[in-house]
């Protein structure tokens, strides 16, 4: 939760205190008043056919409709039905509109996300639909409006009775296409976390060198898994590429890349501030945010068709992100070509993740650099021009009115550069500079502006219906090409046996830089080349090796011609997924998958524990706490005490070694990119890096280790009591389920009524259980598997998923949190997609009528 808003809801606490104690005493009326009618009939005009909503134990629904307008109308109903607070909040925020709901705390907020300007760019990409795919965009919207138009208030949600007393005048409005094209935006953002790293290399720069800042930022190794080993473009293609390929390298300009980081480094922080700030709501960014997907052939599985599996790691929240559903044309036709099942967003059409009755798909995060900061000269004479290859060049300005709750309103004008929109000025205004030696023409102002292939007009929208129509592989691959922002590792598997693989996304090709550093923008000598084409794009189809395997690692080596990132994750999960695959070669199963996806080894403690053990400690008490590390498995069990032992010892370390080098911001945080560092460091026992500059002793690797060691059993005996025995990782280790937006008040009794959690896990950083923790702050889970999908191509129906906390977005509601049990155990609910399978699962049945 950012400040301001906890600063603006505790203005109300007292209130909330009292409109609790309101709540209680109104719980039959404001609580179930929202909930949604799941049986018997309900009449929309809108409708042109009967449609029918059949759902399982777990209020998971499937439709069945006669035409592809009723489904996905009835998409929008349902899906506004179980979560309109979540959709009405995600608009919100899309938009840069938070003030609207929550008053003047969230104006700065709301200023920072106008200049992004997702929503602007979504408004553009409504007329470039076909109407293919503009017709289920409007029928979808049709459906939540017609919802809306029944229901309000609390009747709505809860939430609405909360902000009733803060915003007494707030009305949902009427959803819009936008409104679901502008969450893309939102995803894409969250999913991008090149941008913080480079922003944290500038401000690095400042105070160490690039050969140091490089250690902090180590290479990917090149014993570390790649998802495509013996991928090359064709030939054919690369005589396509003509002089676009070229070896890449680093910045190289007149003005010093030490200096830009330490101009800007004001302007840097700010950036850096306000994009934490916004993690706070879309969720956090970074960390162990990605995801793990393999597939395997019918070689290599128990009923000789293949098998695929699917976890994404996204921020914890509540409700979750994911919606599951089915949508099923009863009878497929050109026209209604649907039946497919999975799990959506609240608010976007279609299914994202899943399968139709002939193909199954998953994705995970590519991490692809699709951002570059631009520093750009401003006119000292006149502020809205910039310089362009010697001249100055006027900025193009767009003029926003943010509205308050309350009816106050400020307007703002956001400035645009070729690269895209200036980000530094939102909250830190330009000043004038005066550095004589930087730069030839010695300019007093700059600003910095953000190109982002998500700031320019995308057709995510129709790739995602795409491939729920898609019944092949070569459907499949068509859809991919529209897969233009955040882009994903496509894993494929079909009935008929096949197996592939397909990286998309609009990449940006650069011949002068990697991508790393923010560059100077008053020349044309680092502008993006293009695109990569998608035909030069990584793919396999059924490789010999009967397996795919992607978890954010890199998708291919150092002999692709093009940059796709120089941040990839550090191949720790996928390390250990490739381990467990070869280790059982074949006979492949779900309880096979299962276990594989609960894999809780922790390859980082492989790495530092026999350290620890060789070294004296000098302390028989330390010595004997230390024995509990000797027989491990490296399993980071919730009843573990080596777990616990070893993760207090890395935070430790990570303390120890790094919190004397940087500013709190930039403290480890434990994940992937720190594991890696420490692992090469480790090797280096005299190290820089391993000296406490605030003490007069000169400290190495192991001085480090034994302090680390001894602060860790200091903290865990002062946690969870004397005896080591009885500590345990999940004492330590746990998930809370936040509400996105009120359940962050820090009101406790809102918070009570909002939240769930917490619930001791299993599971860490880099581990394929990714139940991931920021050591800056806590061992709470962070990041978590938001759901699990496990399907079987031989028989769909056979398939399983589980989601968190539930699919209810309505508190109190039986399916507000009921799959957090499921979840945490590692269990599954049976993800049935047949019409007969379905039936045989359902609880309640739901008949929306025409009139």
């Amino acid at each position: 939760m950012i400040p301001q808003f906890r600063k603006g809801l505790q203005i109300f606490g007292a209130i909330a205190v009292i409109l609790t104690v309101t709540v209680t005493s109104l719980t039959l009326y404001w609580v179930t008043d929202s909930w949604p009618q799941q049986s018997g009939q309900i009449l929309l005009p809108q409708l042109s056919d009967r449609v029918e909503v059949r759902r399982d134990a777990y209020g998971i629904p499937h439709i069945y409709a006669s035409n592809s307008h009723d489904l996905f109308l009835a998409q929008g109903y349902i899906h506004a039905q179980d979560r309109f607070w979540q959709m009405d909040f995600w608009r919100h925020l899309g938009a840069g509109r938070l003030s609207e709901l929550f008053g003047e705390s969230q104006l700065k907020t709301d200023q920072f996300l106008r200049t992004l300007g997702w929503a602007r760019i979504a408004q553009q990409e409504i007329p470039t639909l076909p109407n293919e795919f503009l017709a289920p965009l409007t029928a979808y919207t049709e459906g939540v409006n017609a919802y809306l138009q029944e229901h309000h208030s609390t009747d709505l949600s809860l939430e609405y009775g909360i902000l009733k007393v803060m915003n007494p005048s707030y009305k949902p409005e009427p959803w819009q296409p936008e409104h679901t094209l502008t969450w893309a935006k939102v995803m894409a953002w969250d999913l991008g976390t090149n941008l913080d790293e480079e922003i944290e290399r500038a401000v690095l720069l400042q105070t160490y060198s690039p050969e140091q800042v490089n250690e902090l930022f180590p290479p990917y190794s090149n014993q570390a898994p790649v998802i495509l080993p013996d991928w090359k473009i064709a030939q054919k293609d690369s005589k396509l590429m003509g002089n676009q390929l070229g070896e890449i390298t680093s910045v190289e300009t007149e003005v010093p890349m030490e200096a830009i980081a330490e101009l800007l480094s004001p302007s840097f922080n700010s950036i850096s501030e306000q994009i934490s700030a916004l993690a706070s709501l879309t969720g956090p960014r970074g960390g162990e945010i990605g995801s793990n997907s393999w597939v395997v052939s019918g070689a290599k599985t128990s009923t000789g068709k293949p098998l695929l599996a699917n976890d994404p790691h996204l921020g914890i929240q509540m409700p979750s992100i994911w919606y599951e559903m089915g949508l099923h044309c009863t009878s497929k036709t050109a026209d209604c070509p649907y039946d497919v099942t999975g799990f959506s967003f609240a608010g976007m059409v279609g299914i994202i993740i899943g399968h139709s009755d002939r193909i199954a798909w998953g994705c995970t995060n590519v991490g692809a650099d699709t951002m570059d900061l631009y520093i750009e000269k401003i006119n000292p004479e006149n502020p809205n021009q910039y310089e362009v290859n010697g001249k100055w060049v006027d900025m193009e300005q767009v003029t926003e009115t943010i509205q308050m709750a309350g009816g106050k309103t400020e307007l703002q004008t956001v400035r645009y550069t070729r690269h895209g929109p200036l980000i530094s000025e939102t909250y830190s205004k330009l000043k004038p500079l005066l550095v004589p030696d930087l730069t030839r023409n010695n300019p007093d102002i700059y600003a910095i502006a953000l190109r982002w292939t998500g700031l320019e007009p995308a057709r995510l929208f129709t790739a995602i219906l795409q491939l729920n129509q898609a019944q092949n592989w070569q459907d499949f691959r068509k859809a991919a090409q529209d897969f233009d922002i955040a882009a994903q590792n496509l894993v494929y598997a079909d009935i008929d046996g096949n197996i592939g693989y397909q990286m998309p996304g609009k990449l940006p090709i650069r011949t002068k830089s990697d991508g790393r550093y923010p560059l100077p923008g008053w020349t044309d000598e680092h502008e993006w080349n293009g695109y990569i084409p998608f035909e030069q794009l990584p793919f396999t189809f059924n490789p010999p090796s009967g397996y795919i395997v992607t978890a954010n690692n890199a998708v291919v080596d150092e002999s692709y011609p093009y940059l796709i990132t120089k941040d990839w994750d550090y191949g720790f999960r996928a390390q250990r997924i490739l381990e467990l695959l070869n280790t059982k070669k074949t006979g492949f199963d779900f309880e096979s998958f299962r276990e594989m996806q609960g894999d809780n080894y922790n390859l980082n403690a492989q790495k530092l524990v026999p350290i620890l053990l060789n070294l004296p400690l000098g302390d028989s008490h330390l010595e004997r706490i230390r024995d509990l590390l000797k027989d491990w498995d490296f399993q980071m069990g919730e009843q573990s005490s080596a777990a616990a032992l070893f993760e207090s010892f890395w935070t430790q370390l990570l303390t120890a070694t790094f919190h004397d080098n940087f500013l709190a911001d930039f403290w480890p945080n434990g994940g992937q990119r720190w594991m890696k560092v420490m692992a090469d460091l480790v090797e280096r026992q005299e190290s820089f890096w391993w000296d406490n500059v605030l003490t007069p002793e000169v400290e190495n690797r192991n001085l480090i280790f034994q302090k680390a060691f001894s602060a860790a059993v200091a903290e865990l005996e002062n946690r969870l009591g004397k005896n080591p025995q009885g500590w345990e990782w999940g004492d330590l280790h746990q998930a809370t389920f936040r509400n996105q937006s009120l359940g962050q008040s820090g009101i406790a009794p809102i918070e009570a009524i909002f939240n769930r959690g917490g619930v001791a896990i299993a599971g860490g950083n880099a581990i394929v259980n990714a139940t991931a923790w920021n050591a800056r702050k806590s061992f709470e889970a962070t990041w978590i598997p938001s759901m699990r999908m496990i399907l079987d191509l031989s028989d769909l129906n056979a398939s399983v998923a589980v989601t968190s906390p539930g699919q209810s977005g309505h508190a109190f509601h039986r399916h507000y949190a009921d799959l957090i049990p499921l979840w945490r155990n590692l269990d599954y609910h049976p993800m049935v997609s047949s019409r007969p399978g379905v039936e045989a699962n359902t609880i309640d049945t739901l008949i929306l009528l025409p009139n």
